[in-house]
Parts: C-alpha cells; structure tokens; sequence
C-alpha cells in the first residue's frame, strides 16, 4: 500500500458494491439509502450515466436550511453536477490532491464512462494510514536487523 497506488486498488479492498439512484427519486429516498448503506454521498445515474451526486451535505444545503421537504424534493433539484470523476488508474496521492483542491468528500470513479465505485476521504486516509504503518513496520525490522535480505 502506497499513496502512489491506484484507486482501483482501494474500490478492490473495499468491495465493488454501488447505490445509485436516478434524478427522479425523491431526496427523502436518497437519505434513506444513505442511512442505510451508511453511506455520505450516492451517485446519480440517468440511463446508466454518471449525471450527478447527492451528498449529505446537499441535503442539508439545499433541503433542510431552505424548508423544503425531502418528500417532494426530487434528487435533480439539489444534486451537485456536473461531478468531478477520476479513473481507475488516478493514484491514492493525486485523488487526494483533487479532493483537497475542489472541497469534496466523495469521488466517484468512472471508467469508459460506466461509475465503478466512488471513494469518500475517509477511504483516502485509510489507505494511506495503513500505508504509512506498514512503511513504519518495514523501517522498525530493517533497524533491528530483522529485515529479511
């Protein structure tokens, strides 16, 4: 594990699964999801293209603090587009430089125009922790002489 890993990497770890939804459903479904999947930020998909996100923080922007209710809002109202996407072969360092730059807690990863997972921060800051243990651990061998040759 490295910050100079791909991002395939890091979906591969944590499991290819993906929510969705379309511009049409409701935000009070989008929540739901969220709550459900624990989940921050979902992709928004109109005939299997990537149009948008909704994230938490969305909601409550652009619901909560606006009055409107989540029931009759549907997810194309409030939804972030167009959406900052990387591909599967961005490192960990890079998507991490782009999070940081455009102010976003969520990446979504598109290849050949098809959403293959998306990675959050936390994701990020996991790999790149356990990187940083594992560097630490190889260092701590090599100093007492345990490392292997």
């Amino acid at each position: 594990m490295q910050v100079y890993d791909a991002i395939h990497s890091i979906l591969h770890a944590k499991g290819q699964e993906l929510y969705c939804l379309s511009p049409e459903a409701s935000v009070f479904d989008a929540i739901a999801l969220m709550a459900r999947k624990s989940a921050g930020a979902l992709p928004v998909l109109s005939d299997g293209r990537l149009v948008g996100i909704i994230s938490e923080r969305d909601y409550a922007r652009k619901v909560i603090l606006q009055g409107k209710s989540s029931k009759d809002t549907t997810i194309a109202e409030i939804m972030t587009a167009p959406v900052i996407t990387v591909g599967p072969t961005e490192t960990v360092n890079e998507c991490m430089r782009i999070m940081t730059s455009q102010r976003i807690r969520h990446l979504p990863v598109v290849d050949h125009g098809k959403v293959i997972g998306i990675v959050s921060i936390g994701d990020l800051v996991k790999w790149i922790i356990t990187a940083q243990e594992h560097t630490i651990h190889q260092l701590e061998c090599f100093i007492a002489g345990a490392y292997p040759r």
